[in-house]
């Protein structure tokens, strides 16, 4: 399976209706072709709305009929169109096997599988991948390549986050530890793990009381704990921030370059102002030169 956004067809005839559906279908420099995606956006947001609706127990009570309906309705209208992509295409096969394809064919497959299969229509929520094609209707695909700026980023201060995480994890385990002995089992800190689920809780300031210290010790335990969450809660952001600027001020001197070369020395990479060279200290010759 080839997993890229915009898996590249070619039609199935160079004219005739075949031709004309795959223009309408694959292409979107035309009107009519990006009314078609847009028609397909609403459908799909409509589609996903439905099976939404459908799982509040209050609402399907009422209506189960008319959204039974509706999601069939939504789903032959997509089998339809799943259909027309594969006859339109001049290699079927590899469209089905594109993401694309796959992601079409789950999106219809468990209204079917429903009539053997009660319980399989809540898999209908994978239609909502569908959005995906959002990116080529509004033309977002050009502004992938920027992202890997900020992908770049995180893997240049990867070990400086997984040594920050390794520090929460033990500060975690050593918490934990000292709450299970502090409190114990009658305070609903039943066992080492659970306690250190309860210092990851803490420490992440997210509180969410199924577990709390009942005595003075372990209480200003809790407090230190969040004053550490507090305090360290920010150093992931910073170190990917200072990446960030990093690269990109790099970017700058990159697209800003002296490629000036020191006649002496043969030293390159001077300052664009530098009159002199940075080893050698010869005249260097004027920009542009």
């Amino acid at each position: 399976m080839r997993l890229q956004l915009d898996p590249q067809h070619e039609p199935a005839s160079e004219s005739g209706w075949r031709r004309t559906w795959f223009d309408i279908i694959y292409r979107h420099d035309t009107r009519l072709a990006r009314n078609f995606d847009l028609l397909l956006i609403v459908a799909i947001l409509a589609s996903v709305l439905v099976i939404m609706v459908d799982s509040v127990a209050s609402i399907h009570a009422r209506h189960a009929s008319l959204l039974y309906r509706l999601e069939w309705g939504f789903t032959l209208l997509f089998s339809i169109e799943y259909l027309m992509r594969l006859i339109v295409v001049r290699h079927p096969l590899r469209y089905a096997l594109s993401l694309w394809g796959v992601i079409d064919l789950l999106s219809i497959l468990p209204t079917y599988l429903s009539l053997l299969l009660p319980r399989s229509q809540s898999l209908l929520a994978v239609r909502v991948l569908r959005m995906l094609r959002l990116f080529r209707v509004l033309k977002l695909t050009q502004y992938v390549e920027e992202g890997s700026v900020l992908i770049g980023a995180l893997v240049r201060s990867r070990r400086k986050i997984l040594l920050f995480l390794s520090a929460l994890v033990t500060i975690a385990v050593v918490f934990g530890a000292l709450m299970y002995v502090v409190e114990g089992p009658h305070h609903g800190f039943t066992d080492i793990p659970t306690s250190i689920y309860w210092a990851i809780v803490t420490m992440a300031t997210v509180g969410f009381g199924d577990i709390a210290p009942q005595s003075a010790l372990g209480r200003f335990i809790t407090s230190l704990l969040i004053l550490i969450g507090y305090s360290i809660i920010a150093v992931p952001t910073g170190i990917y921030t200072a990446e960030l600027a990093s690269g990109l001020r790099s970017d700058v001197r990159e697209d800003h370059a002296d490629h000036r070369v020191c006649g002496g020395c043969g030293q390159q990479g001077h300052d664009p102002l530098a009159g002199y060279c940075l080893r050698c200290g010869q005249p260097l010759p004027p920009p542009g030169g």
